[in-house]
């Protein structure tokens, strides 16, 4: 009797089983058919799912990865599936995606098994970085954005996003800087909303962070072509800053410099043997451009003009095009520009350009600063109400403004606390392409000026962290008068006693650091 029992307990567990399957199968069908037309653009406004810490509910990221169109997902199959020349997903289950469009540029809810959500972030303990620009911002690449992707997924998996979401790849790239972690340049269809396309790829759970290539300029303006002299009287920047003083105690020998910016003129002769390395971020012949030779100049000429760090080592980083007047770069030249600085051990990085808030950035400047670079951004030529600009608001850098020959605030300034430091940035005599010289204004001269600076403070104390620069700089700072801004009192800088105070340093060991610091 008890073996009739057991008997039947089998039976009807087995049909049980088969009636289940049978059940799921019929609602699946559909979603099978439809995964098999995937190449022919079916899915065009599918979401990508991956592996979600637990797997709860699916397999793991280098078992299979998941994709979804409308409100139902099926299984891609497995990097083992795809190297036995596979044909498709074994089973295809029946989930609802909870997340939908919203309209309001956050893409709603994330699926079902998105990390984190859609809010920002780092990417520590499975969050992600919300990367949909802010309304109203349209300073990026109409047609493009950037992606990276977690760990682990597969070439595969990444070919068929970009088929789903009828993306082109351009480019990718990998950075030391974050750990190895690689970014993709994808252009998307023509037509395509940034916003709406950032918002649907940043939910997909194989997606790290999808954000906008945002847009910077450079912030000088050329007021015209001059010729120049051994002493000439506009480089009044050198009697401000005590250039001469400090330079008996340091050049800036050896101390590598980045400069981040449009085409150096390597072969102007103030710049001779100065420019050891060069990089191009954009790919392709690119003429010398007028904003990146004066950076370079102001910090490391030494013939008719005399830059603040002579002896500086330049490296120069070409992120910005060759356009007259205002040269721009991109989010992902500059990131490449970075990585290639931080590769080439600079020491300081120079970036005279500004733009929106970028998180991929933000994340690499952090990196860099914690790695001892010492990081320099031009404040901004927006004027006293112009909002926070990046590179500059961000913590790690230390941001710079522009005064005149009389020790005053540049009138367009941008005037936000951040900026704590200024130097002379109007009607500075620079070098220019074609063995030219030219008079610049802005904070871009500026910020390069107080690189310089820096290049001679770590000649004399290599040890230096940013942290210690900056407060050297700040503490031995002239204050300004008072603006009209409370929150805005930028100080400006003098390379003699911020050199001498670092020297100090050297002799005093941390007694004189402290000391330097109060």
């Amino acid at each position: 009797m008890r073996r009739k029992t057991g008997t039947l307990r089998t039976v009807f567990v087995v049909a049980l089983t088969a009636a289940l399957a049978g059940a799921c199968w019929a609602g699946s069908a559909r979603h099978a058919a439809a995964f098999f037309r995937m190449g022919g653009g079916h899915f065009g406004g599918a979401r990508i799912s991956g592996h979600s810490s637990g797997a709860r509910y699916g397999v793991r990221m280098h078992g299979g990865d998941r994709i979804s169109h409308g409100r139902h997902r099926a299984e891609l199959p497995s990097r083992g599936s795809e190297g036995r020349g596979g044909r498709g997903p074994r089973h295809f289950p029946h989930r609802l995606v909870l997340g939908h469009g919203n309209g309001n540029g956050n893409g709603g809810r994330p699926g079902l098994l998105a990390p984190g959500g859609s809010g920002g972030g780092g990417l520590s303990g499975g969050g992600r970085i919300g990367g949909v620009p802010p309304a109203g911002e349209r300073r990026f690449v109409p047609d493009e954005v950037v992606v990276e992707f977690h760990p682990r997924v597969s070439p595969q998996t990444i070919a068929r996003f970009a088929r789903i979401f009828n993306l082109t790849q351009l480019e990718s790239h990998s950075f030391a800087l974050l750990g190895g972690a690689t970014f993709y340049r994808w252009r998307i269809t023509p037509g395509s909303s940034v916003p709406g396309m950032v918002s649907r790829l940043q939910n997909q759970v194989i997606v790290a962070n999808a954000q906008p290539n945002y847009l910077y300029t450079v912030q000088d303006d050329v007021s015209q072509i001059r010729p120049a002299a051994s002493g000439d009287e506009a480089q009044y920047a050198l009697r401000t800053l005590q250039i001469k003083q400090a330079q008996q105690f340091a050049t800036g020998k050896d101390v590598i410099v980045a400069v981040i910016d449009s085409e150096v003129e390597a072969s102007h002769p103030d710049l001779a043997g100065s420019i050891k390395k060069k990089f191009d971020a954009l790919g392709g012949a690119g003429s010398p451009q007028s904003h990146g030779t004066a950076m370079a100049g102001a910090i490391a000429a030494h013939g008719k003009l005399l830059g603040i760090a002579p002896g500086a080592a330049i490296v120069a980083a070409r992120a910005f095009d060759d356009s007259r007047g205002e040269a721009k770069g991109t989010s992902f030249a500059i990131y490449k520009s970075l990585q290639w600085a931080a590769d080439s051990r600079a020491g300081v990085v120079n970036m005279s350009f500004v733009g929106p808030f970028d998180p991929d950035l933000s994340r690499m400047l952090a990196s860099a600063g914690s790695q001892g670079i010492v990081l320099i951004a031009a404040g901004g030529n927006g004027g006293p109400d112009s909002g926070p600009q990046y590179p500059a608001s961000d913590a790690n850098v230390i941001a710079v403004a522009a005064t005149d020959g009389k020790d005053g605030l540049f009138p367009l300034d941008n005037r936000n606390p951040y900026i704590v430091l200024a130097a002379p940035g109007v009607d500075i005599l620079s070098l220019a392409p074609d063995h030219a010289y030219q008079e610049s204004t802005g904070s871009s001269i500026a910020a390069a000026q107080v690189s310089g600076i820096v290049a001679l403070m770590l000649q004399v104390q290599p040890s230096l962290k940013p942290r210690d620069v900056r407060a050297i700089l700040t503490d031995t700072a002239k204050p300004l008068a008072a603006s009209e801004n409370s929150s805005f009192e930028p100080r400006l800088v003098n390379a003699y006693l911020a050199v001498k105070s670092a020297e100090d340093v050297v002799v005093s060991g941390v007694a004189g650091h402290e000391q330097a610091k109060r």
